[in-house]
């Protein structure tokens, strides 16, 4: 029996329970624990300034540190970059595709100045994509699960919403994209559109094993070890407008990363593509935090003081 902690929403749970399908088709039976965490519960302040690097993780995580739950599921754009040594990432699901789309209950028209169009959006790495893109858009903050967003759409709180695409195919909305951005201008954050598997370290050996045979997809780990590395670098989270995508394509590794300031005037750009041979993860690790220390020699570092200082 494994016993799975996730959040309560309609998403987390749709995440969850294709994590427990996954292990039912490999034979091994699951519990699901659900939960509010500090994420869902303060929805008027933003998630910069909650003040917690774990804002959707670490209830989960006293419960992995309990054995109340033997794993959470998560969506690994919101996992902090840094875990504790306490817990690990053990398996990550088969990536979704990984844009951003423009939700909306009419034609929409991002280019036309007479007529702004009113976005909501919680996501600083967002905010700065549509200010350097589209500067003649309005920009509303929007907390809240999927639905209580399309319900503010709906009350005219905005005429769209940006998202992941991921979020909108799995709850069903993909009949309401009138958008679809383009990956290579608006590079997704670190983790968009998969699936991450945590354990504390201390669980049972056969435990973790069996859970990485049924649910890790070993290309999307490569790309999330990458990403990840490059993350933990800047010592950011989803609180900072940075990005990072990576794929994998007959052996290549490809990784592109970067960070902006919160106005999207100035953005840092960098790639590279490696081959990989035998020890895939550590090469990967080490791409993404050489592209780190890119970043932050090529004005990241000043870039990243501003950004604190802005957000208080």
């Amino acid at each position: 029996m494994i016993t799975i902690s996730t959040r309560k929403s309609k998403l987390a749970m749709w995440q969850t329970e294709s994590v427990a399908a996954m292990l039912k088709k490999a034979g091994l039976e699951s519990e699901i624990l659900s939960m509010e965490t500090l994420g869902d519960k303060v929805l008027n302040t933003s998630i910069a300034k909650i003040g917690s690097k774990g804002v959707f993780t670490e209830e989960l995580e006293q419960q992995l540190a309990s054995g109340e739950a033997d794993i959470a599921v998560h969506s690994a754009k919101d996992l902090q970059s840094v875990l504790s040594e306490s817990f690990e990432l053990i398996a990550f699901t088969e990536r979704e595709r990984v844009s951003d789309v423009l939700l909306s209950r009419g034609e929409v028209d991002l280019n036309d100045a007479t007529k702004p169009l009113v976005i909501g959006t919680s996501s600083v790495r967002r905010r700065a994509f549509l200010r350097h893109h589209f500067p003649n858009v309005k920009l509303v903050d929007m907390r809240g699960n999927l639905q209580t967003r399309i319900a503010k759409m709906d009350a005219g709180d905005c005429d769209a919403l940006i998202l992941a695409y991921a979020g909108v195919l799995r709850m069903g909305y993909e009949s309401m994209i009138v958008h679809q951005f383009d990956p290579a201008e608006f590079i997704p954050p670190v983790g968009q559109g998969c699936i991450a598997v945590e354990s504390a370290v201390g669980l049972d050996a056969e435990k973790r094993a069996a859970v990485r045979a049924a649910v890790n997809n070993e290309e999307s780990e490569v790309c999330l070890v990458a990403e990840r590395a490059f993350l933990k670098k800047l010592e950011g989270g989803c609180s900072i407008p940075a990005f990072g995508y990576a794929t994998l394509n007959d052996g290549k590794l490809l990784l592109r990363v970067g960070l902006s300031s919160l106005d999207g005037a100035e953005m840092i750009h960098r790639e590279e593509t490696i081959a990989l041979s035998g020890a895939k993860l550590a090469e990967a690790a080490a791409l993404g935090t050489r592209l780190g220390e890119q970043v932050l020699t090529s004005g990241g570092k000043r870039m990243l003081a501003e950004i604190k200082a802005e957000q208080g």
